[in-house]
């Protein structure tokens, strides 16, 4: 069993605090002042309204991420990328094969309403 788990925390103190929401992208651009190779992404989140996130998604094309569902924390005071107030984080993993950072989202089984809260 691996030993690289980090200590077991009450729900409560964690995820009941992040504010993790779905939302859909509406476009996906690549983002020319982020240090590294970055799309900025447009989201909407329903009643929350449309947000700014870059990340670095570039392992998958631009027409593949516009109009699929994602999942973003959206109580996270917003991060300066380069020139972009990046306004909520998109959950993701590291891509096969890629170097760290480099990541593919989190997407539902299902498709859910634009809103809806992680639990």
């Amino acid at each position: 069993m691996s030993t690289d788990l980090k200590p077991t925390v009450r729900p409560e103190d964690t995820l009941e605090r992040l504010d993790i929401r779905l939302g859909r992208v509406l476009s996906a651009e690549p983002e020319p002042s982020a240090p590294k190779p970055s799309y900025r992404l447009r989201i909407d989140f329903g009643k929350y309204g449309v947000r700014t996130s870059v990340g670095r998604f570039t392992t998958h094309p631009q027409s593949e991420l516009v109009g699929r569902q994602v999942m973003g924390v959206l109580n996270f005071e917003p991060r300066q990328i380069g020139d972009v107030s990046s306004e909520v984080l998109i959950i993701g993993i590291q891509a096969r094969g890629q170097d760290s950072g480099e990541a593919t989202f989190l997407t539902p089984a299902l498709e859910g309403k634009l809103g809806s809260k992680l639990y």
